[in-house]
């Protein structure tokens, strides 16, 4: 385990890229003093070739291993499936579309040897369309208002952390996993370092609208009850300004006060009903909507089931037997 690297790379449909990962992570790994590396791909249910691939840069000696899960579980699971199986000294994730380039984790270890835990990318540039970096900009000055706990702005999964950090996210229980916020939540010594986040190499992105969607209510939702505060508070302000709009549709109404040419006595209690009952009704579904997303991972957790399961794991000394 001394003076070694396990390179963590969750991926789900990377044909086109896994020969060039290898050969990437490899490359750079030559330029560090560490001593030993391993390459741990996790497999999230990959429907190509990238598993026969992964075997075949097996055969040529390359130090991989291969978790194969039976389905896909999501990229955050095959993360938490990453890190229960890592053995070595530093533990590195990035992706498998090189986005996250691998030379980067060398300038990661520079501050690991000075005594941080954990050492993160910041995102300084994306290639990356204006629509998606300014979703991905509006998501991360949300959850950083939000949250319990001080989650960096534009940080990913990008990052280096030693064994000791690896064994305190691995102590986490929560099925519901945001591996981001986890770091964060366990402390330690950290530091964020920036970077250019390229364009991915070639394929497909794999996270969709909706898999962005459901990562971001991860993060707001896991690590901050202000949206029940909010609410809350919301609901206390509503209740007075509803106070004062009675009391202003009654003198209304006992004056006879025309506004914009209409008076009560018109229709009598037609429109205060009808605005009243949308909008009550409005808020009260998106409050309910807000406890249901808190309900619904109270339901996950307490059914215990795991983040992930695995079909077989791939390693080279079995090819070597």
């Amino acid at each position: 385990m001394s003076s070694s690297i396990s390179y963590l790379v969750p991926i789900f449909n990377e044909e086109s890229n896994i020969e060039s990962t290898v050969i990437k992570i490899s490359d750079a790994f030559k330029k560090n003093s560490l001593k030993s590396y391993e390459i741990v791909f996790i497999d999230d249910g990959s429907v190509d070739s990238s598993v026969d691939l992964i075997k075949k840069m097996i055969k040529k000696k390359y130090p991989i291993k291969c978790i194969c899960l039976t389905r896909n579980f999501g990229h955050q699971a095959a993360l938490t499936a990453g890190m229960k199986y890592a053995n070595s000294k530093f533990i590195a994730v990035l992706d498998g579309d090189l986005q996250d380039p691998p030379e980067v984790i060398n300038q990661f270890l520079e501050y690991a040897h000075k005594g941080f835990d954990i050492v993160y990318g910041v995102r300084k540039k994306r290639k990356e369309s204006l629509p998606k970096r300014f979703s991905y900009g509006l998501f991360y000055k949300i959850l950083a208002n939000l949250s319990n706990i001080d989650i960096p702005l534009d940080s990913g999964d990008f990052c280096l952390m030693t064994k000791e950090a690896q064994e305190k996210l691995n102590q986490m229980p929560e099925e519901n996993r945001f591996v981001r916020g986890l770091r964060s939540y366990i402390g330690l010594n950290q530091i964020g370092v920036e970077y250019e986040r390229q364009a991915r190499l070639s394929g497909e992105p794999k996270y969709t609208f909706n898999k962005l969607l459901k990562l971001a209510s991860d993060g707001i939702f896991n690590f901050s009850d202000r949206p029940l505060k909010i609410t809350s508070a919301f609901g206390v302000l509503l209740f007075f300004l509803s106070l004062v709009l009675m009391i202003f549709l009654i003198f209304q109404r006992i004056f006879s006060i025309e506004i914009f040419g209409y008076s009560p006595n018109d229709i009598p209690g037609y429109t205060s009903l009808i605005i009243s009952n949308i909008f009550l009704s409005g808020i009260q579904l998106f409050a309910l909507g807000i406890i249901g997303e808190y309900i619904s991972r109270i339901f996950i957790e307490t059914k215990r089931r795991p983040s992930f399961l695995i079909r077989e794991i791939i390693e080279t000394r079995s090819q070597e037997n």
